[in-house]
This record gives C-alpha cells, structure tokens and sequence, in this order.
C-alpha cells in the first residue's frame, strides 16, 4: 500500500546510508594499511606535494611575474601539462570500447582501471588550470549563478563544462561499480550501460574541444589546422595507454591480481596504430607547411630548426620525433612488443615523444615569434617545475590509494561479507554489457 510504501523509504534510506558508510570506513582502514615500500612511495608523493603548494604559494604572493611567462609568451608549461593530461583522460577510451562494447574478456577486467586512470588524469587537469590563473581569488565569477561562465559562445566555457562532465561519469561508474562488488552485487546495467556509452563520445569531446581552443585563434597560424583534433586524439590513444601498461604491469609484479599478456598486448597494437596515425597527421602537416613554404612557415621552422640564431627548442622537437618513430618501430614489431623489455622501452619512448610533443612543441612555437615578430625564449622556472611535480604528486596519489582500495576489491579479499549476495570470483567488475 502507499502508506506501507512511505513508511519503508526511511528505514531504506538508513540503509543505503549504513551500507555506504561501511564502504567507506573499509576503503580507509584499506589506504591506511601498507608495508614500508607503499609508505615511503606514499611519503615522497608527500614531500613533492607540500614543496608544490609551497611554490604555489609564493607564486600567488608575489604573481605570475614569478614564472618565466610574459606577455609574448602568456601560455607555459602549466597550459602544457594540462594539454597532455587531457589526452591521458580521453585514453581510456582505449579499453572502454574493447571491453564494454566487444565484451572483449582479457581487457575487461582491467578497464575498471583505465577509468581510474582518466579520474586521476581530470583532477590534474583542473589543478594546471587553476594554478596558471594569476587571480585565483576570482574564480568564482566562473562559477554559476554566481558569476557568467559566457556560455555557449565561449569555448574556454565548452572545455570547462565537457572535462567537469567527463570527470562525473567516470567517478560515478568507477564507485557504483566498486561499491556494488563490495557488497557482492552486480552493477546496476540500466544505470551503468547508457553512462559507459555516453563516455565513449565524451573521451573524444574533451580533447577535441581542447584543441578547438587552440585551432580557433585564427591570429596562431602554428595552431590553425583543420587536423590538430585528430592530432590531438592520435597522441592522446598512444600516451594514456603507455602509462596504464606499467602500471598493470607494476600490478602483476606486486598483488595477487592476474592481468593476461593477451590484454597487455592487444594495448599494444592499439597503440601502435595510434601511433602510426600520429605520425602520419604530422607528416602530412609538415608537408603542407613545408611545401607551400608560405609566411605560416615560420613558427614550424622555429620548433625544428630555430630562427634568428634562437635554437632552444630544436633539440626537443627532434627528439620527440625520435622517440616517437622508436616507439612505433618497437609496436608494430608483435615479437617486440611481446617482449618486455622491449614494450616498456616503447612506453618511456611513447610516454616522453608524446609529453614534448603536447608540451614545448605545441605552446611555445604556436607564440613564438609573437604578433609583433619578437622572439622570447621560454623556458619553465624552478616555481614552475615544482609546482607542476606538485599536481603531478596530487595525481598519482589519488591513483594510488585508488588501487589500494580497486585491487582488494577485484580480488575479492574486500567484501561486506554480510551483504553480499554472490561469491567474490562471480563478481564481474568492469564489463556491463
């Protein structure tokens, strides 16, 4: 009856309430529990973070005099970093498409990690672009109802809402999922099947409304390209999965959690087909610029070959190009990428071409030389450095305690063994389709 029916959604809501709190408590008996190695990874992430917000500190006392931006070159490494993150976080649409949508078995029980992986990867994006305001204090005239985020006509708005949206599906698959394994029930598929496939056109909006902000700016030739989307998607399908590959491997070498070669491998030869469109976009854009050899020449010959006697970032545009042909030659090998030593030489190379890449050699020659023909080298200061390792601490520590608590879980060792309803082996993790 309706009066049965009200008077059960209390007594519902105290449950749901107790049950989420055993979650928790559980999840951080879990991170407070580790042997010396986890604790002194743990402490150094510390140490990186505390001298971040130490540099960060001094940097909103004194403004952002104290980096090495100016007004020729108002992006730096802050807007770089965060360019590259938002390729680590559209990446695990890598393994969402083989596991969700193929149901492919080997990937699937580890996508549950890539998506840790892109929570992670969001958060550091927020903290580069919070950092590089000169006037924190103002940022909430960004924040509706209570200042204008002028949107829809601003596409700094557009990035601000797809990467905040992006962040909220994966956080709220990743906990559902988690939560229900915990008391040993299977995922909720109406919920988590609509929400799995709405990220798969997310992953690719994010970093493809990223790279509308910089093709949009007609004054930038370096940036005004039709194809610095599908650069920027490219890129981003060869970096995140690097990472994940050692951190899965780190997992198999320090749990009891089973990860398949098959699905390290098949990683691999995605990434390698990532990599080879890579190349091929900025081939073609070389090309074009190259052989129509026009005034828009010049900020690409800055980043390869220097101009006017100014040659600081030569040395990493070639390298990047380096690393980058390494890693494709080591990927499109299956016997070099079924060796160990070999991938991961692949990933560091993947990792370190794709990082220059999205860093130096997107912002800097895209304002150098200015409008007005200037030429003013930049280079990141020691204020820069250690703020970025700061929020690059910030982000790895919340991977780590993360898997501290989704390891556990897919092992079956954290269970409310009270609540449950299955056996921990026939909780299927991951895959709701």
């Amino acid at each position: 009856s309706r009066g049965s029916f009200t008077s059960m959604q209390p007594e519902s809501a105290v449950n749901s309430i107790r049950l989420f709190g055993g979650f928790t408590r559980g999840s951080l008996k879990l991170i407070l529990r580790g042997n010396r190695m986890y604790w002194t990874w743990l402490a150094f992430l510390g140490a990186l973070i505390v001298s971040g917000a130490l540099a960060y500190s001094r940097q909103v006392q004194i403004g952002l005099g104290l980096t090495a931006m100016r007004d020729q070159v108002s992006w730096g490494f802050y807007i770089g970093n965060f360019t590259f993150l938002v390729g680590v976080a559209a990446a695990a649409v890598v393994l969402v498409i083989p596991a969700y949508i193929y149901n492919w078995k080997p990937i699937r029980e580890i996508v549950i990690y890539g998506e840790l992986l892109a929570i992670s990867a969001i958060i550091m994006c927020l903290l580069f672009v919070m950092v590089d305001i000169g006037r924190p204090d103002r940022f909430w005239h960004l924040i509706p109802p209570f200042g204008f985020l002028n949107f829809p006509s601003s596409i700094l708005a557009w990035d601000v809402l797809v990467l905040n949206l992006y962040f909220i599906l994966n956080f709220s698959v990743a906990t559902h999922i988690l939560y229900r394994a915990f008391h040993g029930k299977r995922y909720i598929k109406n919920l988590v099947v609509p929400l799995v496939l709405l990220s798969v056109p997310m992953a690719v909006g994010i970093h493809t409304v990223t790279a509308f902000l910089y093709n949009g700016l007609a004054a930038r030739p370096y940036w005004n390209s039709s194809i610095l989307a599908p650069q920027f998607l490219a890129s981003a399908f060869c970096s995140g999965p690097a990472i994940l590959l050692i951190v899965l491997q780190v997992l198999r070498r320090f749990t009891r959690f089973e990860i398949q070669d098959a699905a390290i491998w098949k990683i691999a030869e995605l990434m390698a087909y990532a990599m080879f469109l890579n190349l091929f976009l900025h081939g073609a854009e070389a090309f074009k610029e190259f052989y129509s050899n026009t005034q828009h020449l010049l900020f690409t010959r800055y980043w390869y070959f220097g101009v006017g006697g100014h040659h600081t970032l030569v040395p990493y545009a070639w390298s990047a190009v380096a690393l980058n042909l390494l890693a494709f030659g080591l990927f499109i090998s299956p016997a070099a990428r079924r060796n160990f030593l070999t991938l991961n030489i692949g990933c560091l190379a993947t990792y370190a071409g794709v990082y220059i890449e999205k860093g130096m050699g997107l912002i800097i020659p895209g304002l150098t030389p200015d409008t007005l023909g200037e030429i003013y080298e930049y280079y990141p200061t020691v204020t820069e450095l250690r703020v970025a390792a700061g929020i690059f601490a910030v982000g790895f520590l919340l991977f780590t305690l993360m898997l501290k608590v989704a390891v556990p879980i897919s092992l079956g060792e954290f269970l409310d063994k009270k609540e449950s309803t299955v056996h921990a082996p026939e909780v299927d993790l991951p895959c709701p389709v």
